[in-house]
């Protein structure tokens, strides 16, 4: 289930992007991610009320990649390397060749190409590196910006599967055989 094939933390470089593993210096910008009103809008998630809980979160998803449980990136400019957002696989299935796909994108940097240029990356490096043939990915139904984005990049809505949560919409990805 949890088999990548990595030993050390991949970073991806795009022509404006550094996406890499979080570092000690990425807690300040992780925490107004974390802590941040419009960007939990749509997520089932508690915001950061401290910077310590977002040092323990980053300390959770690093232990996760040294038990093959999941990948946590902090996005970047190249020019700059005040983290953007951030962009993660888990929910890894060997036995069905899939994982899951979660992001999130500071306002201020949204509506710039910016998470649709990591998301593109990502999933490369899911397709090519990974050798997975499926990329889900669930989103609120009235997150319209991830939605759009979703679609842009060919992600199809998945029907016929009955959710916990009637709030929630499916999409995957597959890999072009």
């Amino acid at each position: 289930m949890k088999n990548l094939p990595l030993s050390d933390f991949p970073t991806i470089i795009t022509e404006r992007l550094v996406i890499r593993q979080p570092t000690l210096s990425d807690i300040q910008e992780i925490f107004l991610l974390r802590s941040n009103s419009a960007v939990n809008k749509y997520l089932n998630r508690k915001p950061d009320d401290t910077p310590e809980e977002t040092l323990n979160f980053l300390k959770k998803v690093n232990e996760n990649f040294e038990s093959k449980a999941g990948i946590y990136w902090s996005i970047m400019q190249k020019l700059d390397d005040k983290v953007l957002g951030t962009i993660c696989l888990f929910d890894f299935s060997d036995q069905h060749k899939k994982c899951e796909i979660g992001y999130e994108l500071l306002p201020n940097y949204q509506r710039n190409g910016i998470m649709t240029e990591a998301l593109r990356a990502v999933t490369k490096f899911v397709f090519e590196t990974l050798n997975y043939d499926t990329i889900e990915a669930f989103t609120h139904k009235k997150n319209r910006r991830s939605i759009d984005l979703l679609l842009k990049l060919n992600f199809k809505e998945t029907d016929g599967i009955e959710l916990n949560n009637a709030k929630i919409k499916m999409y995957h990805l597959y890999r072009h055989l």
